[in-house]
């Protein structure tokens, strides 16, 4: 009965191997890409969906990504850290995609500066839930390497990177107030009590 019945009408059994397939939903930021948090990777999707969420379907080799249950989006998947992967149908007829907001633009820029800054860098690239929220400390560190001098902002780097304070303020007072000279328990002390006007030092018990 198969053979009379059934096996003219089975289908060819499939020529790839069946790969499990993992879902999140992200949204489509400013310069039309999404991020893959799993690999720290950058996808492009349609321009028009800016802001606007987005299911991504993905493998070991392929990315999809799907707005009102259509797909808009087809990536080969790409596990380079920080790394953009776009398909020109994406972008608006009159723009020309730049890197200058882009993770390895801040990286770049602060290995120029030193190893210090690089790694203080990628660690508050690193702590933020999307790259893309630390732009913004990253560009006030970074600036503060060429109002300062270069020894000196190093130093406060390698300090911040000691005590694990990954903020552009914590550096900064570092600067201004010369403390990146201290020691790492002697800068720790510092911020055990917040500075406020009723703290008085020990001299007023002389």
């Amino acid at each position: 009965l198969f053979n009379e019945v059934e096996k003219e009408a089975l289908n060819p059994l499939p020529k790839e191997k069946y790969e499990l397939r993992t879902f999140c939903v992200t949204k489509v930021i400013y310069n039309y890409h999404f991020y893959l948090n799993e690999d720290q990777h950058y996808y492009s999707a349609p321009y028009q969906l800016v802001n606007k969420k987005v299911l991504v379907v993905y493998s070991s080799r392929t990315v999809e990504a799907y707005y009102n249950n259509k797909r808009v989006a087809f990536h080969k998947r790409d596990t380079r850290r920080y790394g953009y992967t776009t398909n020109n149908d994406h972008r608006p007829a009159d723009h020309k995609f730049v890197s200058e907001w882009h993770p390895q633009r801040f990286i770049d820029w602060a290995a120029k500066i030193g190893p210090a800054a690089k790694e203080l860098t990628i660690k508050i690239l690193d702590s933020r839930p999307h790259p893309e929220q630390a732009f913004k400390t990253c560009m006030g560190l970074l600036s503060l390497a060429k109002k300062h001098d270069q020894a000196d902002f190093l130093k406060a780097c390698n300090k911040a990177l000691s005590l694990n304070r990954l903020t552009y303020k914590f550096v900064k007072n570092m600067l201004l107030n010369k403390t990146f000279e201290l020691s790492t328990e002697e800068q720790s002390d510092l911020y055990l009590i917040p500075e406020h006007t009723n703290l008085r030092g020990k001299e007023q018990f002389n």
